[in-house]
């Protein structure tokens, strides 16, 4: 099973970099962690099989992680899916979608669609099956609007990745890391404090209690992205693959 970083940027295209969007894709899994604004620019590119993905896992409705989603949906129809796709999510996800897709595409929420879609609610701190999926969600901290905010444990063919979504610290940071084989963490920027995100000093900090396999950063500023060379973790790019 392997990882690619589809999009590994924030919400600004800082360092000229896509929205949030993670590829997972194994032997019976294949699906999405989070699918922001710029999401099928990169699946393109990168030649990943649209119609063969079974499920988008979202984090939060904030545009840079949520916004692809019409785009996925309405390309999915026009282009003659017929696999059913699943897209799971905090609570309000159902009336998100349908606000997003009015947005983007107005009066296409009342269309048939071509294929079956099945729109899950997750409930916190709940595990839940979803095809090959076990998925976990945990309340993280990103403000008061485009929430709920969550952290995700994806267990998945031996296999569990962990996220932190974007988020403040917060110690539950420590139950979604926990021995993961990898735990991806926003890192906004590199020792300023940002309300709502993280800083690499915060996370370094606290490396000790985030008892995972492998760390990357992603989700970085012009801030963090220029001090990249002095941190000892592996940070991400858009179209890297990790191997688990």
């Amino acid at each position: 099973m392997h990882l690619q970083f589809v999009g590994c940027g924030d919400a600004f295209g800082s360092g000229g970099r896509l929205n949030t969007c993670f590829h997972v894709a194994g032997e019976r899994a294949n699906f999405l962690i989070d699918c922001g604004a710029s999401s099928l620019i990169g699946l393109e590119r990168l030649g990943i099989a649209r119609h063969a993905i079974d499920t988008i896992l979202i984090t939060h409705f904030h545009g840079d992680h949520f916004g692809g989603v019409p785009y996925f949906v309405l390309e999915s129809h026009f282009g003659k899916r017929k696999r059913p796709l699943t897209l799971a999510g905090p609570p309000g996800i159902d009336g998100w979608y349908v606000r997003a897709l009015e947005a983007a595409f107005e009066r296409f929420s009342a269309i048939k669609l071509a294929f079956a879609l099945d729109i899950v609610t997750l409930p916190v701190r709940e595990t839940t099956d979803i095809g090959p999926l076990r998925v976990t969600p945990l309340p993280v901290v990103h403000g008061d609007s485009g929430g709920p905010f969550f952290g995700y444990r994806v267990a998945a063919e031996d296999r569990l990745i962990a996220f932190s979504g974007d988020t403040e610290w917060t110690d539950t940071l420590v139950e979604v890391a926990r021995d993961a084989d990898l735990y991806i963490t926003e890192c906004y920027s590199y020792d300023k404090p940002i309300r709502n995100h993280l800083n690499y000093k915060v996370i370094e900090q606290n490396l000790p209690r985030l008892a995972a396999k492998k760390i990357v950063l992603t989700h970085m500023s012009h801030d963090m992205l220029a001090q990249r060379h002095r941190v000892a973790q592996l940070t991400a790019d858009d179209g890297m693959v990790l191997e688990l």
